[in-house]
């Protein structure tokens, strides 16, 4: 990507709406017809009524955008939040009493990421372990899948006592009995093949003006007229293998409009259920701030203008995001990696972009949201699924592997402890094993957790070990210089240099030498990498 003069750095606040008018509010359209399809999409499949996903892409927009840290981050509804968000609706009775006591811990969550922003937690993110936060993305890309399979297909699988299954190992092991029925419900089984055609092949056509259409927006204009013309209609019950294929409605609709929604829909009920109440706050506050985090970091290194996000002021503005939706029936947001890497393609500048976003979807269900009650739901599956297929993308288990075979360890007992239990047992089972292995290749058990680090003239000396868990420290140490300075990062009395720091360090050196400095890591050449393919952010030992 191109960067751009940092002298031409976009003005922010009503000098920069004024200055960027034009390519912010254009660039806001097009991400809204993105947004739109994966707002619904992502609704439905977290069990939530479809019109609050655009609830909260609204609020993200419209509200956030006067509070973030981030120039061009979109705020919105994330696919990473589906199993949560589902299993909350689930734990907590399903239904609309599911839903509004789901939107209690949504709102404490919210509150408690305010309080991570004032307390200047935005370093979360550098303490979790790469590899385990890859497994964590990898395995919700396959919950999706599990669940979006069957949708695509017309039916939904249910226990004999009517309960949705949620379960996805349960999903993973019905997807062959659902597939051999694929075609009983053909009208449904054309959209579906028709609408996966499109999510993916469209992003592979050459022609320069059509890839700028959204495939979600090109799924939306086929599948509507195509399910008008196949009069789509319920799908008839049957049994399969002892679970019932329950009849449920082909379309999305929309009983209410905006303004009969409009209000306060949360119930703190759910605190009597204290340790499903407890346990869905803490996710949605570790998870939602963990990737929003991330987000936010994977951004800023597309930026071409090289700024960077204030996380803690992020952090806040999320969290304020999670407030207001929450109390109004919305799901949790997060700064959205897709769109906002969508605004960047379309020429985004400032803030103003992801306000413009937000402006389009609440005037879209001001005035057409009727207009959503054509979509079928294997259309939005079927975006659903190109979603989960890039989460669990088969190159992301290829890229981990080269890293080291360590590595791929983390990334598969994250994966499997995630889909057998739930996401936030996951990434804790991720992180111990990942001590256990530092701890193996003899890193010292009291610089597990506190870096040893000496900073004299320009030079960093870090002792015993630079691993994720002591990371913190250690980048507390580098940005006490300016990045217009010429640093050493000593290694050399370390045992162990794991992944997680590696890449970091990497970044580290870029934004160094953007900014005219230099980032010199001395004492890795006394190192042996991990990785027998010596892949340059393989863990280092001695």
């Amino acid at each position: 990507m191109k960067t751009e003069n940092k002298t031409n750095i976009p003005k922010d606040g009503l000098a920069g709406l004024k200055e960027n008018f034009s390519a912010d509010a254009l660039s806001g359209f097009l991400v809204f017809l993105l947004a739109l399809p994966l707002s619904l999409g992502i609704a439905k499949a977290s069990e939530f009524p479809a019109i609050f996903g655009l609830i909260t892409a609204m609020v993200g927009g419209v509200i956030v955008s006067f509070f973030a840290g981030s120039k061009l981050t979109i705020k919105g509804p994330a696919a990473g939040l589906i199993v949560i968000v589902a299993g909350a609706v689930t734990e907590f009775g399903g239904g609309e009493q599911g839903w509004k006591l789901a939107l209690g811990t949504i709102v404490v969550a919210g509150i408690i990421q305010v309080l991570f922003g004032l307390l200047k937690f935005g370093k979360l993110s550098d303490f979790f372990p790469l590899s385990a936060v890859h497994g964590m993305l990898a395995a919700i890309g396959i919950i999706i899948l599990s669940k979006q399979i069957h949708i695509l297909a017309g039916v939904n699988p249910t226990r004999p006592d009517g309960k949705s299954m949620v379960e996805p190992l349960e999903l993973l092991e019905l997807i062959p009995s659902t597939l051999s029925h694929f075609f009983e419900h053909k009208e449904v089984a054309i959209i579906g093949i028709i609408s996966l055609i499109i999510v993916f092949g469209w992003p592979l056509l050459k022609i320069g003006v059509l890839k700028k259409i959204p495939a979600p927006l090109v799924v939306l204009t086929v599948s509507i007229p195509l399910a008008m013309a196949l009069g789509m209609h319920n799908i008839p019950e049957h049994i399969e293998n002892g679970v019932t294929i329950k009849a449920f409605n082909p379309l999305v609709n929309f009983e209410k409009g905006f303004f009969d929604i409009l209000g306060v829909n949360v119930s703190f009920d759910g605190w009597s259920q204290t340790g499903t109440f407890i346990k869905y706050v803490i996710m949605f506050a570790l998870v939602g701030s963990l990737e929003a985090l991330l987000t936010d970091k994977a951004i800023d290194m597309q930026d071409p203008y090289k700024r960077k996000s204030n996380m803690n002021k992020d952090l806040i503005a999320v969290g304020i995001g999670n407030i207001v939706a929450g109390i109004l029936g919305g799901l949790p947001m997060i700064s959205e990696v897709a769109r906002s890497s969508a605004n960047i393609a379309n020429g985004g500048k400032t803030r103003w972009a992801n306000f413009f976003h937000g402006i389009f979807i609440l005037l879209f269900m001001i005035f057409a949201v009727s207009f959503s009650n054509y979509i079928p739901n294997a259309a939005l599956a079927a975006m659903l699924i190109g979603v989960g297929y890039k989460l669990a993308h088969p190159k992301s288990f290829g890229h981990i592997a080269k890293i080291g075979t360590e590595q791929m360890a983390i990334f598969i007992v994250t994966i499997f402890v995630t889909l057998s239990t739930d996401i936030l047992i996951g990434i804790i089972a991720g992180i111990v094993l990942k001590l256990i292995i530092h701890l193996y290749h003899g890193s010292p058990i009291k610089h597990l957790f506190n870096a040893k680090t000496v900073v004299e003239d320009n030079t960093i000396k870090v002792k015993g070990c630079a691993v994720f868990s002591n990371y913190i420290g250690i980048k507390k140490a580098i940005d006490s210089f300016k990045r217009t300075e010429h640093v050493i990062f000593d290694v050399s009395t370390c045992k162990i240099v794991d992944h997680t720091v590696i890449e970091n360090l990497h970044h580290i050196k870029e934004d160094f030498e953007d900014e005219g400095g230099s980032f010199t890591i001395y004492g890795l050449e006394e190192f042996t990498p991990l990785s027998k393919s010596n892949h340059q952010f393989s863990a280092m030992k001695k």
